[in-house]
């Protein structure tokens, strides 16, 4: 299996993503101790989102974790590195803050799902990313890696009312988010997230009485009609289109060949964009969860200690368990998740994620990265990455020219 070196974060790539590589083996699968690890790193972006669903939204929950766990097996069987499975923020934060129904989210993936469909089968996308530089493509990491910070932050500072841990003082919750992101930091080699998870499972059998009630909740139909569409396209799809983009296809793939080089040759943009349309359109058939991949998230698995797709294997394998099992009392439970250990991690994944700028050496490189990155962070990512593009080719059309 070809790995990075452990001495340091990221290394040096070309410019724009690999679309056409040499043909190797492709990279084993490990379900070891350190797999599993990088696998639960990334819960910090599952959870909120999903509880939230199913609370405010009225989502159930196997019909929330199926289609993020048939992804993730598919993910870790097709792509033979850790890439993630993570619910699309964007969509998902506007759903939940305007209270969209099961109809209009089903309504929404179904239509992200054919754009994605369309858009990897075309292999339009793999012709597309030659035209976005590696500047611009850190750029959009950053743009990520705050977005996890400002998520974790979040959670800290106005935990979400569908958690227990929302009525605990802002002290309280701000001080055990630096012990575990600390520690996260400092010990990530030693498979720390496990003890992490390991003592979540503990707090929320400690303070769970309810009764448990085994099986999977319901599966629905939606109900759609052209009002219903209209409604998703405008509020949900068009505000996340670009995100996705620019992050679980063009980042992703970028980001796949930076940690694991030649093994990361089947994580291309196309086949991103085609893994996360079937996905969602079988998440808007059974009115579940949209779902994505990103590249923060490969961050985290990789920080941790993921370095195949046993990973995301195992998490499609316990997020599938989990929906057949305890689907019925899954919203109680995940409601009592520690948010300290949730946005610990998250802050440690975007910090991390962050640092995949450090391999930028020009300094007209890192100014075209930062005002990407924060463009997309505080306001529009599409305008950023369209203005950084304008820039990018103006200035080499000028150069070439000023060179005759």
């Amino acid at each position: 299996m070809t790995n990075p070196s452990d001495q340091a974060l990221v290394r040096a790539v070309p410019e724009s993503v690999p679309t056409s590589l040499p043909r190797h083996a492709p990279n084993p699968l490990c379900f070891d101790r350190a797999e599993l690890a990088g696998a639960v790193a990334d819960l910090g972006v599952l959870v909120p989102i999903a509880v939230a669903l199913i609370v405010k939204n009225g989502l159930t929950p196997t019909a929330v974790l199926l289609p993020a766990g048939l992804l993730c097996v598919a993910a870790g069987l097709l792509y033979r590195v850790p890439v993630p499975v993570q619910p699309l923020k964007a969509f998902g934060a506007i759903a939940i803050a305007k209270g969209f129904g099961p109809s209009e989210i089903a309504a929404g993936a179904l239509l992200m799902g054919s754009v994605f469909v369309v858009l990897g089968a075309s292999g339009w996308l793999d012709r597309a990313a030659k035209i976005f530089p590696h500047p611009i493509l850190r750029g959009i990491q950053l743009s990520v890696g705050l977005l996890f910070c400002w998520l974790a932050w979040t959670l800290t500072t106005a935990p979400p009312e569908e958690f227990r841990d929302h009525a605990r003082p802002m002290g309280w919750l701000m001080s055990g988010t630096g012990i575990v992101s600390a520690a996260a930091l400092w010990l990530r080699r030693y498979n720390i997230s496990l003890v992490l998870v390991a003592l979540a499972v503990v707090s929320i059998a400690f303070h769970y009485h309810g009764p448990l009630k085994f099986g999977p909740s319901s599966l629905h139909v939606p109900e759609l009609n052209i009002q219903v569409f209209t409604a998703a396209a405008l509020s949900l799809v068009l505000p996340q289109l670009p995100l996705t983009f620019a992050n679980s296809c063009l980042a992703t793939a970028e980001v796949a060949h930076s940690y694991f080089g030649a093994a990361a040759e089947r994580v291309r943009p196309g086949r991103l964009a085609l893994s996360i349309g079937c996905a969602n359109l079988f998440a808007g058939a059974i009115s579940g969860m949209p779902v994505c991949h990103g590249a923060g998230g490969m961050t985290a698995h990789r920080s941790f200690g993921a370095r195949s797709g046993g990973a995301p294997i195992m998490m499609g394998i316990l997020l599938l368990v989990l929906a057949f099992t305890l689907g019925a009392s899954l919203t109680a439970l995940l409601a009592g998740f520690p948010l300290p250990i949730l946005a610990g991690l998250l802050a440690v994944s975007g910090l991390l994620h962050i640092t995949l700028l450090t391999d930028l050496r020009h300094p007209y490189h890192w100014a075209l990265a930062l005002a990407v990155g924060v463009t997309g962070f505080i306001g529009n990512l599409a305008f950023a990455l369209a203005a950084a593009l304008l820039i990018w080719w103006a200035s080499k059309a000028v150069t070439a020219l000023r060179r005759r």
